[in-house]
């Protein structure tokens, strides 16, 4: 998530809480920018091998003395066996997220050139809304890349389940690449008009790459294409 102006509106001491776990701390530290608690799902990037739920938080000394307090008294945790995990996963994140990086890039830019696809959702595309801002917070864009199929939902699921190397699955930030199609998973609940208000089609396509090569995650996205 980029970060946006601060306002002076608080309710409960903290003025802005960002979720930075698409980024990773790699690529971008909100806290750099006024950001009061940064949270991340370390069960993504910062772990980087999808065994291990966990998450972090990140703020004032004054915050997180009352927040571990609070946990103390309230349980939840992490178990030695996973905080040693997490750990480990901390040691490789900066080789990863460039690996990340460099594959979030050459896979945007294929996709944006393809015939079949109608849109790329990446901050770094010149063509995404947020891409200056993007350039001036970040040292690099991630692994995630949403795009939009040209055709209808059958297409759309046709291509994902067409798709080899990369492996239908909703999570992130790990070493291999996986696929969802939102409005089979996580979107299914909610009603079609609902959400394509939000933004969400029946032709949208989350891509979580991996840190394999990135010809071969372009090949295989290349066949699935071929096929639909």
């Amino acid at each position: 998530m980029l970060v946006k102006a601060k306002t002076e509106v608080s309710y409960i001491g903290v003025e802005i809480v960002v979720d930075s776990t698409l980024a990773s701390p790699y690529n971008l530290q909100p806290l750099k920018f006024g950001i009061d608690v940064v949270i991340h799902s370390a069960t993504k990037y910062l772990i980087g091998h999808n065994d291990v739920t966990a998450g972090i938080v990140c703020g004032r000394k004054d915050f997180i003395q009352k927040l571990k307090r609070l946990r103390k008294i309230l349980g939840g945790t992490l178990d030695p066996m996973a905080a040693w995990l997490l750990l480990r996963g901390l040691k490789t994140l900066a080789l990863r997220m460039e690996k990340h990086n460099q594959n979030g890039m050459q896979v945007a830019l294929f996709l944006a050139e393809h015939p079949k696809i109608a849109k790329v959702y990446y901050p770094g595309l010149p063509t995404h809304p947020q891409h200056t801002l993007a350039r001036k917070q970040m040292h690099g864009y991630g692994g995630v890349v949403s795009f939009e199929i040209k055709g209808d939902f059958e297409k759309t699921v046709k291509f994902v389940e067409n798709l080899k190397l990369c492996l239908i699955a909703a999570s992130l930030g790990g070493t291999e690449t996986l696929v969802t199609q939102p409005a089979t998973s996580s979107h299914y609940f909610i009603n079609p008009k609902q959400r394509r208000k939000l933004g969400v089609t029946d032709q949208l396509v989350r891509l979580a790459l991996g840190i394999e090569d990135a010809e071969d995650i372009i090949a295989d996205l290349k066949q699935a294409l071929d096929k639909i």
